[in-house]
């Protein structure tokens, strides 16, 4: 989980975070103001399958193609960014467009999350490390 950019909301990554642990899941927490790289070499470093993003700050279209461009470039391409925040629903279409596997809008449930990444992202994974 990460929050990058000037963004200091931090609570729901945070409420995340902890229920994804809860559910079994490894999750590191980068913390605040995090720029896409400082994200993309924690995810190669810890050879994350995934990152998750919190974007409050309206910033959501520069940010997460960041991040997915810096994983990209660390030859980390295959590593799955999702996310979440105020993100209006076009803005969400064209984000999934540019290479985000899921973007959960305001009211989605830590269950909503935990459910697309047992039925979505963890076969994602499983396949990609089969190849």
């Amino acid at each position: 989980m990460a929050k990058a950019g000037l963004d200091g909301h931090d609570r729901g990554a945070k409420i995340v975070a902890r229920a994804l642990a809860d559910a079994g899941h490894e999750v590191i927490y980068t913390g605040l103001h995090q720029t896409a790289d400082m994200i993309a070499a924690t995810a190669v470093q810890e050879s994350a399958d995934a990152v998750g993003l919190s974007v409050m700050s309206g910033a959501h279209m520069t940010l997460f193609p960041a991040v997915v461009a810096a994983l990209r470039a660390r030859g980390a391409g295959d590593v799955v960014v999702f996310g979440g925040g105020i993100i209006p629903p076009a803005d969400a279409a064209e984000l999934k467009a540019a290479g985000v596997a899921a973007i959960f809008p305001p009211g989605a449930t830590t269950h909503d999350i935990i459910t697309w990444i047992e039925t979505d992202l963890r076969p994602r994974v499983a396949k990609g490390a089969a190849a």
